[in-house]
């Protein structure tokens, strides 16, 4: 008789927080708003400058880390649309740094869908215990998402604590120098019927690696060479692709809640979604932090990839291929059999699996999962990445049932061959219980990674896509569940 499985649900809840806000670009779409808004602010006498900006401090000084540093970097952005050109006060820039920028509560809808990781900092740490890192799906006005961290440590014996986070939050610094390589952009090129003989010749004049400055000189001057419509077409094409994979870094001095990884490159413009955080470790025992998400530009989905080292220095990447379709894909921790392995779901209805011997090319999957439960027969779904367990790779499902219902559940994949489900629970894991169906969107539990410590299977999970609370169970209970 195996041991029956007892679920623990925990007693927090971690809920957006309207207070928290980001700053935020604001430009007006027409050029001639700008120069208006310019010249009235130019029209104020020093006295008035004065006043008003000491108003502006006075109001939002306290909301934000280096707010006077994040004005004078907006007058910047805008100071090419001055009327005049004649040097002007710090006071006046720092004002017309204002009038371009605007707060964003990036959380104010909906805090959910949860992955969590071991923290790469452990010192301090108690015997037995962990810290960890866990990331949220943060949804503000327009229904727009990003990625927000929160910290915590799992006790000896299986206890939770979540670190209250900051009043503060910022984005990340773009890295202007970040260096792509040619030949993966030659790959990305081709997979989008772009390998043209101007994109060819693009290519060759830039080297192996090149920055986005270089990619960008390197079209303008060759173009001036071309006369047919479609090169120009061609060039913008390729910087939308170049400024969807590039690098961002926080500060080390932001603490891991301070930190939102807010959309930035064209195909993120409506949003990042469902970060599946996996620490993978490669072939030499480095350890780095890799998560798939969804990029989202109001039209188009594209999964992504985000590899960090700290948290502190991301490189985000498109995912490339055939096989790179729809959502939810999930990298498995380690190599198998010498390829990278990644559960994902193609057709929107089948759990998926594929090998690559590179983590950001995909050309093959193969179904390995079919709706077999009344509780999933709309759809099946990985619950984020798979975590090796000494019976099997332990993979968190989710279903999605009579009036589309979402229930955790969990398989168990055979470490060498994890084509080969060797145990699958017939009753969810999780269901959402009567205090858990009133939300955003009704009757869902979901939940986009969990972690296993001291013989505990710790889940994070989101509560119809408003807020997200804790589960835990026996993690030898929960094999033995799917091994009878």
């Amino acid at each position: 008789m195996s041991s029956p499985i007892i679920l623990c649900r925990l007693p927090i809840d971690i809920r957006p927080d309207s207070s928290r806000v980001l700053v935020r670009p604001f430009l007006p779409a027409d050029p001639h708003r700008v120069v208006k808004i310019l010249t009235r602010v130019l029209s104020l006498s020093d006295a008035e400058a004065d006043a008003l900006l000491a108003q502006v401090f006075a109001e939002f000084g306290d909301r934000h880390l280096e707010l006077q540093q994040i004005l004078l970097d907006r007058f910047e952005q805008v100071q090419g649309y001055l009327p005049m050109d004649k040097p002007l006060s710090e006071t006046r820039r720092l004002l017309i740094g204002s009038y371009f920028t605007n707060e964003y509560s990036f959380e104010s809808a909906a805090l959910f869908n949860p992955s969590i990781v071991e923290h790469p900092d452990q010192s301090g740490v108690e015997p037995g215990a962990l810290r960890f890192i866990m990331s949220l799906r943060a949804t503000g006005e327009g229904h727009l998402s990003s990625i927000a961290f929160r910290s915590g440590m799992i006790s000896a014996n299986g206890d939770v604590s979540v670190d209250t986070p900051s009043r503060f939050v910022t984005e990340p610094k773009p890295i202007p120098s970040a260096h792509y390589e040619s030949d993966l952009f030659q790959r990305k090129l081709a997979e989008l019927a772009l390998d043209t003989p101007f994109t060819q010749q693009v290519l060759a004049s830039l080297g192996q690696e090149f920055t986005l400055d270089r990619l960008q000189a390197t079209i303008s001057e060759l173009s001036h060479y071309h006369t047919e419509a479609h090169v120009v077409a061609e060039g913008t094409r390729m910087v939308l692709l170049a400024k969807s994979n590039y690098t961002t870094e926080f500060s080390p001095r932001q603490s891991i809640s301070e930190r939102t990884i807010f959309p930035f490159s064209p195909s993120q413009s409506n949003g990042m979604e469902d970060a599946r955080f996996v620490r993978f470790v490669d072939d030499h025992g480095d350890a780095s932090y890799v998560a798939t998400y969804t990029a989202y530009d109001g039209r188009v989905i594209l999964p992504q990839i985000l590899e960090t080292k700290n948290f502190l220095r991301f490189r985000v990447s498109t995912l490339n291929g055939p096989a790179v379709q729809n959502k939810g894909m999930a990298l498995f921790p380690r190599k198998i059999r010498g390829h990278y392995c990644m559960l994902s779901r193609q057709d929107n209805e089948n759990i998926h699996l594929m090998y690559s011997d590179h983590s950001h090319f995909w050309y093959e999957s193969q179904v390995i999962m079919r709706p077999d439960e009344p509780w999933e027969f709309v759809q099946l779904g990985n619950c984020g990445s798979p975590i090796e367990t000494p019976a099997g790779w332990l993979v968190l499902t989710h279903g999605v049932g009579p009036m589309r219902k979402y229930c955790i559940s969990a398989i168990l994949l055979d470490l060498d061959d994890p084509t080969k489900i060797i145990g699958r629970l017939r009753d969810p894991l999780i269901r959402p219980e009567p205090g858990e169906r009133e939300g955003y969107v009704p009757n869902v539990v979901y939940t986009c990674g969990a972690i296993v410590h001291g013989g505990h299977l710790i889940i994070p999970y989101a509560i119809s896509d408003s807020v997200t609370t804790f589960a835990t169970t026996e993690l030898d209970a929960l094999l033995d569940a799917l091994l009878t």
